[in-house]
């Protein structure tokens, strides 16, 4: 299987969900910008993969990612980073989603465990209510401290202006 086999589009990913789920499989979702993939990133993804069978990862597009994070960002443009995160052994699928929250797309994909990182409270993650009501599970995971693109993006803006 290619890298690329892993990217879909919503109703690619939809019908793949209902396989899986004609399967018994167990549906994970998260999602984020995963601008610059690092050791956080990988930790934090591993451990969301491990509390199901599948894990679907909702990818912000890049112009969500600029509204959001303004002008500068994201670093790599949205395939590149559908590519880097479709890569990983343990993500099963990357969909590309362009509003600001991963609403719409958890409403389309109905998963039964909603995964964010421990800097979150279950209250706060988006899409909670929708996963909850059909009798899912929102978990959090410990992440790695002190890894975050905004840092390493700062440290390298550091060093350029140090030379």
């Amino acid at each position: 299987m290619n890298s690329t086999d892993k990217i879909f589009t919503l109703p690619q990913l939809q019908e793949q969900v209902n396989a899986w789920r004609r399967q018994g499989q167990k549906i994970v979702f998260t999602n984020g910008c995963f601008d610059l993939l690092h050791l956080g990133h990988v930790d934090y993804l591993e451990k969301a993969s491990q509390l199901g069978d599948k894990l679907v990862l909702g990818l912000n597009t890049d112009a969500s990612i600029s509204r959001i994070k303004g002008p500068n960002r994201p670093l790599q443009d949205e395939m590149s980073r559908a590519r880097i995160m479709a890569s990983l052994l343990f993500i099963d699928a990357v969909v590309l989603f362009d509003e600001n929250t991963p609403q719409e797309l958890i409403e389309a994909v109905q998963p039964d465990i909603l995964v964010k990182g421990d800097d979150y409270t279950i209250e706060n993650i988006v899409g909670h209510e929708v996963v909850l009501a059909r009798g899912g599970e929102v978990k959090t995971v410990p992440l790695v401290k002190g890894y975050s693109t905004t840092n390493i993006v700062k440290k390298i803006e550091k060093q350029l202006n140090q030379s």
